[in-house]
């Protein structure tokens, strides 16, 4: 089994990891968030998103955040960017990647912006080409890669069309991301063996969440296919409106006291991660989801 000998994580707690949470959360915390997950090591954190406060009210403070925040310098601080009016947000707010989206199921893309993959994509020329005229880092993602809350299975095909697409805009780095956490360790292997025919493997990162207990599994199997980036989330914040009873992204902690145990680099601080977790899930009066966390706070305490 030929692992990478180093894998970069991006931590994704502070944008996909706070959005869904209905009490909004102080911009202070969220902004000693990201400032204590900079000094931990991460070399990218997707800090804020620059969506319609309408949307999502819990991401209103996208541009307070990016201003708060210390940056430690050699990290990328993404946000997310639906539209041309968010990035011109973004470019004010300094964000060193911006990130747009779409999904590999035409049911799932029709259901929710009421329009067909192509057309979803189509809308973000504009910002691809503002981006690249910025000089600002692009990133894309594609949704429902291993499965739709609405048609199920989504073919492989789909998801390859989806990256092609994204490549054209001119991505930097395309994310595979299992929007519901149904995907199993064989899916995920056939699914970026067919992904890195069409974009460089070094250009392609796993998102996975942890509905169905599989994110680890996962994880091991889409490096194995030569997939070196992860997203994950520390406490494993995060849910999927569109999935009963789904967990949210994948713990970062768990994720991190893996990669140790592979021997595989990451340059974050885990025991650091630790005391994130326990922190940020505090402040919101939630329990962390993290099984090595837990375990490992224990382990301290006694």
């Amino acid at each position: 089994m030929s692992l990478p000998a180093k894998v970069k994580i991006v931590e994704v707690s502070p944008r996909d990891g706070l959005q869904n949470e209905k009490d909004f959360i102080a911009t202070g915390i969220k902004v000693e968030l990201v400032d204590r997950l900079s000094a931990a090591g991460f070399p990218n954190i997707e800090a804020a998103s620059f969506v319609s406060p309408k949307w999502v009210p819990q991401m209103a403070d996208g541009a307070e955040v990016m201003q708060g925040i210390r940056r430690r310098p050699g990290t990328i601080y993404s946000v997310l960017t639906p539209n041309l009016r968010g990035f011109e947000g973004a470019l004010a707010a300094k964000a060193d990647e911006v990130v747009i989206f779409g999904a590999a199921s035409e049911a799932f893309s029709q259901r929710n912006i009421n329009c067909t993959i192509a057309e979803s994509i189509a809308r973000f020329e504009p910002v691809a080409a503002a981006a690249k005229q910025a000089g600002v880092r692009l990133r894309g993602s594609i949704s429902c890669a291993l499965g739709c809350p609405y048609q199920g299975e989504v073919p492989i095909e789909s998801v390859v069309d989806v990256a092609r697409r994204l490549l054209a805009l001119g991505c930097d780095e395309i994310d595979v991301a299992d929007t519901i956490g149904v995907g199993t360790a064989t899916r995920v292997r056939q699914v970026m063996d067919a992904v890195t025919k069409v974009v460089d493997p070094s250009r392609v990162s796993g998102h996975f969440h942890d509905t169905y207990g599989q994110s680890l599994a996962n994880i091991l199997a889409a490096m194995e296919a030569g997939i070196s980036i992860f997203h994950t989330s520390v406490a494993g914040l995060g849910g999927c409106p569109y999935a009963k009873g789904a967990t949210g992204n994948v713990a970062t902690e768990d994720v991190l006291y893996m990669m140790d145990g592979l021997g595989v680099n990451t340059g974050v601080d885990l025991n650091e991660v630790v005391d994130i977790g326990m922190w940020i899930s505090s402040r919101i009066g939630r329990k962390t989801s993290s099984r090595a966390g837990n375990a490992l706070a224990a382990r301290r305490a006694a």
